[in-house]
This record gives structure tokens, C-alpha cells and sequence, in this order.
């Protein structure tokens, strides 16, 4: 069976799509006139304008692919997942951490505001996305599982303060987690069970990784929308400075024939895996500067 699911690669800067109008909804309570100017401007920076939206856009996905799904339930979870993902860029961007200078081809928020907001900016961005779904119980322990310890991005930023640093668990936490949140939180909305949809998640995740590994390295900061060598230049490993440039893209081919694999079953199987698949391999330059390795 066939079906049209969300685009997971098309442009989302337009303000009518209802991801967008979601999430300008979802900010307009913590960005209203009670909120101090600045940390009100923050935020809508450090959202607007997006990236790919692809996590959110996956959640979405995964709902229409499953079928009969609360689109309100959905589009709430889509709206935390990016709360969250945007929150992450802002800290994992500032001095203490990457201290990269910008992001989505824009200064970062700590460069534009200074430190102090860009902190405070993160920290409201997750609060407030834990209020975007506290009228789904499930989410919410969905959504703390991915962000929180043991396995979720803080202890995938965690993995940077060790002396020394499991690459696959590292990168699981910091980026699998999210996006096997992504996948749980789209059968949630469709009425599914969650559990089976997180090996699929974990997987996707695990392939953005290695394909962001490659862009990292192998990439143009121009074209990439942000620095590149940020893994060199913290001293941090990634996959490609462990399995060389053909061992990553060898294990990028490999984790995207697990996810096609691992995807349980739904009407819109076969559409959604074939989007992850091609949004996963378009995340790799076309050309590589291989002798930045």
C-alpha cells in the first residue's frame, strides 16, 4: 500500500505550514507581554527561522504513516521535539561547549545575546516543551526519557566531560535518543505502542550522526549552515576520524539498511522508509573534502 506522507527533506520557512503556525502558537504564551523583551526575542531567535525541521517533521511522519492519527496530539509532540532540539543547539553552541559562532547560517544565540540569555533561553525551550504535551501523559515520560540521564542528550553532552568516551554510546545519547522520541511520539499520536517504534528511531538517529560526522569534516561551513572541524577542534572523536571517510559512508549504508529493516509495520511503511533513507543520504555533501580528514 502506498501513501503520502509528510516531507521529510521539503522546505518548511513558510509560515502558513502547520508546523510552523504550531510552533509560533506554542510561543506565544512564554514570548507574551509578561516575559522580559529580550528572552521573549531569544526565543523566537533561537526558533525561527528552522533548520530542516527533520525531527519534528519525523514525528509527523510517523503519525500519518501509522494512520487514524490525532494530528493535535501529533503536531504537540512534533512542537516539543523542536523546543527541544533548538534548545540543545543553543547550549551545545556556547564557549563551554562547541562555542560555535553560528548556526542555520546565522550567529549563534549566544553570540547574537551573550551568554547569560542564551542559557536561559535553553532552559525556558525545554521547560516550555514539557508544557506543549503535559496533556499527554505519555509523551511527556517519552520526551523525559530522551532528554534526561542515562541515555538521553544531557548524557549525551555528559560523554564530552569523561576522560574517556564510548563513541556509539555517546552518539546514541546525544543524537539516537531524540530521534527515537521522534518515532515513539508519532505511534503515540496514532494510537500505537511506543516501544517497538524506538529500535527504528535509535537507528535513524544513529544515521544522522554519522552522516553529520561526515559533513564535519568533509563539508563547507558555507554550506552547511555551521562550522565545520568543530569535532577536531574540541578534541572530540566522531566516525569519521574513526573509521576514515569510505568506513563511514560503509556504516551509513549499514545503519540505513537496519532502519528500512527495523520499521515496524504500518500503512505507510514503505513511503516512510523510503523518505528516511533519501533525507539521511542528502545530508552528506555531494562533494567531500577528504583532505580535511
Amino acid at each position: 500500500m502506498t501513501m503520502t506522507i509528510v516531507d521529510l527533506g521539503g522546505a518548511t520557512m513558510d509560515a502558513e505550514n502547520p508546523l510552523e503556525k504550531a510552533l509560533a502558537r506554542a510561543l506565544a504564551s512564554p514570548c507574551s507581554s509578561d516575559c522580559p523583551p529580550r528572552l521573549a526575542e531569544v526565543l523566537q531567535y533561537a526558533i525561527f527561522p528552522g533548520g530542516a525541521r527533520v525531527r519534528p517533521k519525523l514525528v509527523l511522519a510517523v503519525a500519518q504513516a501509522c494512520g487514524k492519527a490525532d494530528m493535535a496530539a501529533a503536531l504537540a509532540g512534533a512542537c516539543a521535539i523542536e523546543m527541544l532540539h533548538c534548545a540543545s543547539l543553543v547550549h551545545d553552541d556556547l564557549p563551554c561547549f562547541d562555542g560555535a559562532a553560528y548556526r542555520r547560517g546565522k550567529p549563534s544565540v549566544h553570540v547574537a545575546y551573550g551568554e547569560r540569555l542564551a542559557v536561559l533561553a535553553g532552559d525556558a525551550l525545554i521547560v516550555e516543551a514539557f508544557n506543549v504535551v503535559a496533556a499527554y501523559p505519555d509523551m511527556v515520560r517519552i520526551i523525559a526519557q530522551s532528554v534526561g540521564a542515562p541515555n538521553g542528550i544531557c548524557a549525551g553532552q555528559a560523554w564530552e566531560c569523561e576522560d574517556k568516551m564510548d563513541l556509539v554510546r555517546y552518539q546514541r545519547a546525544k543524537t539516537g535518543a531524540l530521534f527515537a522520541a521522534c518515532t515513539m511520539l508519532g505511534a503515540v499520536a496514532a494510537g500505537r505502542e511506543a516501544a517497538p517504534w524506538r529500535q527504528c528511531g535509535m537507528l535513524i538517529g544513529e544515521a544522522f550522526q554519522v552522516a553529520d560526522d561526515l559533513r564535519d569534516v568533509g563539508g563547507i561551513s558555507g554550506e552547511i549552515g555551521k562550522p565545520t572541524g568543530q569535532d577536531a577542534a574540541n578534541g572530540l572523536p566522531n566516525m569519521v576520524s574513526t573509521l576514515g571517510f569510505e568506513g563511514a559512508m560503509h556504516h551509513l549504508e549499514n545503519l540505513l539498511a537496519r532502519v528500512t529493516q527495523s520499521t515496524p509495520e504500518c500503512p505507510g511503511r514503505d513511503a516512510l522508509n523510503s523518505q528516511i533513507v533519501a533525507v539521511s543520504r542528502a545530508l552528506v555533501p555531494k562533494q567531500l573534502h577528504r583532505g580535511a580528514a
